[in-house]
């Protein structure tokens, strides 16, 4: 029983952290080098995550500053950059690219809004599938006679306590990560 549990809070964590990595990646109004995270350059014959070959800082608020480790990726980075789509435009002096990040509209940022809900949303199914998958191992174990069924309702209680427990750490963090969108 315990191993079912903790499988099923180990799984959630996990989820809880790609809810925050998730959450990283979405533009505020502030600048954050985790927004870089998804961008793919296109560099020494494949494609690599933006941080295998620069180094991302952001050394003011509303400025991002993009270090290639070699210099001759810079307009490989320069263009995949502008090919994420991030609203983000770029301007390179030949040793690092900054890019200015503009303050966000008010239509801009209730989509961005919309963004983090969907992905909570998605965060939270994840949670409710392995709930799903936790009391399934649990009816199967009472099915074989290895559980007694009192046993059996205790445990899918736990996992039930367990599942709303990480459904409200993401319904946290979306309201802080609102919070921080809606801000001006």
């Amino acid at each position: 029983m315990d191993k079912i549990s903790n499988d099923a809070k180990k799984r959630m964590e996990k989820i809880l952290e790609s809810t925050k990595k998730e959450f990283a990646s979405i533009r505020t109004g502030r600048a954050n080098p985790s927004l870089l995270d998804r961008v793919e350059v296109e560099a020494y014959g494949s494609r690599m995550p933006l941080n295998q070959v620069a180094l991302v800082s952001a050394p003011e608020p509303r400025m991002l500053v993009v270090q290639p480790y070699d210099r001759s990726t810079i307009t490989d980075i320069e263009k995949a950059i502008r090919i994420a789509d991030l609203g983000l435009n770029p301007t390179n002096d030949g040793q690092i690219i900054r890019l200015a990040i503009p303050a966000l509209t008010e239509e801009r940022r209730k989509e961005m809004v919309k963004v983090a809900k969907r992905i909570s949303e998605e965060m939270k199914i994840a949670v409710r599938n392995i709930r799903r998958d936790a009391n399934d191992e649990v009816k199967k174990l009472e099915k074989q006679g290895d559980l007694p069924e009192d046993e059996s309702k205790r445990a899918q209680n736990e996992i039930q306590k367990l599942t709303d427990e990480y459904i409200d750490k993401i319904e946290q963090i979306l309201a802080a990560k609102e919070k921080e969108i809606m801000e001006v």
